[in-house]
């Protein structure tokens, strides 16, 4: 059969149509905001008619049909079209699945008892903490993986033996666990710290071990031969790491490190444990303020992902700068 699919492009689309019309059908979309859409053609249900068989599969076929067809004609355009047009079909798909909840979101732009938008002070107090916590937890982590990556690399038993025992620790325990060990246990040896300093320590010896293994990773991927002509120049070893096989390996570091930082944004709601007005905090803090919980969550979410996608497209800038060695 994928012999026969690879050979005539309308089989694979009568297979794809198939299973896209079953897996509709089982959804059982037929009584659902999607299925209204198509009462004007199936006829209404009334408010207490169960939707049967018949209408969960008239809808299925429909919106198969409607998926193949969507894409045989994205199928003729140009590819960055093809990127944006699907984009922007996925937003809107998005759009409606949040409307389909049937909330006030207004209360999410409604001025609030600190006489700003509720909006802007999710913003400025919730994103803002955020960022500065993470930005900060990643550069101190940056300078414990490389510690931790180049005692791994040591054969010296006793920093070995530090760097294995740090990053065996670190990424064996929670993360929220280390938050409140490090918030409450140091309070207990009579040095209290404050919440946001906590956190950023939590965050950045978690990620710090972590991105230990990354390091690692990337400074093992420069070929040998790169260390064995530098020696053959009678460079010094401290010259040949930082000038040869460091910025080598920042190429083989740079996606997964970027990757940590964005997981890092969201792994940032953990401080809040500690009191810590982070997005998420905010968030909760306003909706349990005006009942309306659900709606600044998902204001949260969306600040999230704009700030991920954000960070993407840095990291990509950051990925060409280091791989243009090797683009052709």
């Amino acid at each position: 059969m994928l012999d026969l699919a690879r050979g005539n492009p309308w089989v694979s689309r009568a297979i794809l149509f198939v299973f896209a019309a079953a897996a509709l059908t089982a959804m059982g979309l037929g009584g659902t905001a999607v299925g209204n859409l198509f009462s004007p053609l199936l006829g209404a249900v009334g408010p207490e008619a169960t939707p049967g068989l018949g209408r969960h599969l008239l809808v299925g076929l429909m919106l198969a049909g409607a998926l193949v067809a969507n894409l045989e004609i994205i199928r003729f355009l140009p590819f960055r079209l093809q990127v944006l047009l699907v984009w922007a079909e996925l937003l809107l798909l998005f759009y409606g699945f949040v409307l389909s909840f049937d909330r006030d979101f207004g209360v999410i732009f409604a001025v609030g008892r600190s006489g700003v938008s509720n909006l802007y002070f999710l913003i400025t107090t919730g994103a803002f903490t955020t960022l500065y916590v993470s930005l900060i937890a990643i550069a101190i982590a940056c300078v414990l993986a490389l510690i931790g990556a180049l005692g791994k690399l040591s054969r010296n038993g006793a920093f070995y033996a530090v760097a294995t025992f740090y990053i065996s620790f670190f990424r064996g325990t929670p993360l929220l666990l280390q938050v409140v060990l490090i918030y409450t246990g140091f309070a207990q040896l009579g040095f209290v710290m404050e919440a946001v300093p906590a956190g950023i320590t939590a965050l950045a010896l978690c990620y710090g071990a972590y991105m230990a293994e990354i390091f690692r990773a990337g400074i093992e991927g420069v070929p040998s031969g790169q260390r064995e002509a530098a020696k053959a120049l009678a460079l010094p070893s401290d010259l040949i790491f930082r000038k040869i096989v460091f910025p080598q390996a920042m190429r083989l570091i740079v996606p997964p490190t970027g990757n940590q930082f964005i997981a890092m944004l969201k792994d940032s709601s953990l401080v809040s444990i500690v009191g810590v007005w982070e997005l998420t905090k905010t968030a909760q803090v306003l909706g349990k303020r005006d009942f309306q919980v659900f709606e600044f969550l998902i204001a949260a979410a969306v600040i999230y992902w704009v700030m991920s996608v954000v960070f993407e497209v840095i990291q990509a800038r950051i990925e060409g700068y280091y791989g243009k060695g090797n683009t052709r």
